[in-house]
This record gives C-alpha cells, structure tokens and sequence, in this order.
C-alpha cells in the first residue's frame, strides 16, 4: 500500500507565487482555487499569473468574488457558481474542472448548481479524514495548514459529521499540542495505512505566520515519502476515486 497525497490552495491570492516555487521545487502536484475577485478586499492574482501557475498545475474555481455560498439568494449563488466557472476559462482558454466552496459555507442544494455548472467535483473543508470521500461534490480533506486550536477541531468534529471516519485523525489531532507534529502525525498515520492524505490551505496565512520554511520542509518530506504517480492533484485525485472501474 502507498499513500496518495494531494494539496489545495484557496482564495488565489498572490502569495500563492511563492507557493508555486517550492511545489514546483519539490515536484509535487497541487491544485489552486481561484475566485475572479475577492469582495472582501484581498488581492487576488492578476489574469497573466493565474495563467502562469495554469501552465504547470490545477487551475479551480472559487465563485467569482469569493462568496460563502450559504448566505446567498439561490438565484446569486448559482451565478457565483456558474459565472465564476465561465470567467475563469475565459483566462485560461481551457476547461476547469474543479470548483472548491469558499470558507466551506454551502447547502446541500449548491452541490447541485456546482454539478449543473459542468464541474467534476467540489472540495470542501470538511478535515481529519484519510480518504476522498464518498459523494464527488463533496470531497474532504485531512489537515489544514494552520495553527488551530484544539477547541477548533472539537468544535468542528461535532459540527462536521461522518465521526467514524474522522475519529482517528481528531485522537491525533488533540494528541499533539504543536501544530506541526500534528501535521507530520496525521501524515504518518496516511503512510502506515496506505490512505490519502490532503492538505489545504491559504498562501496568505503562510506569509502571515511565517511559515514557508515549515511549509517547505513538509513538502520535501512528503517527496521522500509519495511516488510520484501518487502526488495528485485535486482533479486527478477525484478521477481516481469516482471514475476508477474499482470505485
């Protein structure tokens, strides 16, 4: 057994250049999750840097002003959904497959909108669990690369659902009081038992905690640990799970 790893990054704020270098550094795959506009005042990527980080990994969408899908009309939230899809092909010229839902605030009823829109799948924010998912539309991850307190993961354990499947990785969680031993715990616990492990996060964050070193580290670590045909992209990640003859 080998374990699958794939990374995401949200809210295409420049900062995410830097994260290009060092994946590109240690050749492993990621997807980028980018809304056209941010209404809440970040800076997001310019069209020819999008088109740039296009060149060697996933482009997604991520509405077109990064909007939490939750607190829209049905009507707006579907044209975030949709338009947010158009406009970002329009700068890539190519199809984007993948759509992620901003701070993971959606409905059951947006899974559809992203479905009828033409995406393939949908990541959330749902953590601590070591598989794709079950549902196309809504992916989960394992670890978010940030310092969270231990009362945020047992907030978001209770609130999150699918406890079975997350239990595991919220014991490891609460287990290390240091946010990065808990990032190379979860990890490790992926590589004994063969599982996926997806790590998201924001650029910005990175740059604010001062963490590029540590984020670098981990990836090189991930390099020695990952075949290669096993760093994944979200989309490649979700076409082996929902589109495998096995699955």
């Amino acid at each position: 057994m080998s374990v699958v790893f794939s990374c995401s990054l949200d809210d295409g704020h420049p900062s995410d250049m830097k994260a290009v270098e060092l994946l590109g550094k240690r050749g492993v795959n990621a997807t980028f999750f980018i809304p056209i506009k941010n209404r809440e005042g970040m800076k997001v990527l310019s069209e020819a840097e999008i088109r740039q980080i296009g060149n060697d990994f996933e482009i997604g969408s991520h509405t077109v002003d990064h909007c939490f899908l939750k607190y829209l009309a049905p009507k707006e939230a579907q044209y975030q959904v949709s338009e947010g899809k158009e406009r970002l092909e329009d700068v890539l010229g190519r199809q984007v497959t993948g759509f992620c839902y901003p701070g993971g605030k959606y409905r059951p009823e947006h899974t559809e909108f992203v479905k009828s829109a033409g995406f393939q799948y949908a990541r959330t924010t749902m953590n601590l669990r070591f598989d794709a998912g079950d549902l196309p539309y809504e992916m989960p991850t394992s670890f978010q690369f940030y310092p969270h307190d231990r009362n945020v993961y047992l907030r978001n354990f209770a609130k999150g659902g699918n406890w079975l499947m997350r239990h595991e990785g919220l014991r490891l969680a609460l287990k290390h009081k240091n946010w990065i031993d808990r990032l190379y715990a979860l990890f490790e616990h992926s590589a004994q038992h063969g599982s996926v492990f997806h790590l998201w996060g924001h650029s910005k964050d990175i740059d604010e905690l001062d963490a590029w070193q540590e984020f670098d580290r981990f990836l090189a670590h991930v390099a020695t640990r990952v075949a290669p045909k096993d760093r994944l992209t979200n989309e490649q990640l979700a076409a082996r799970r929902f589109l495998s003859p096995t699955s």
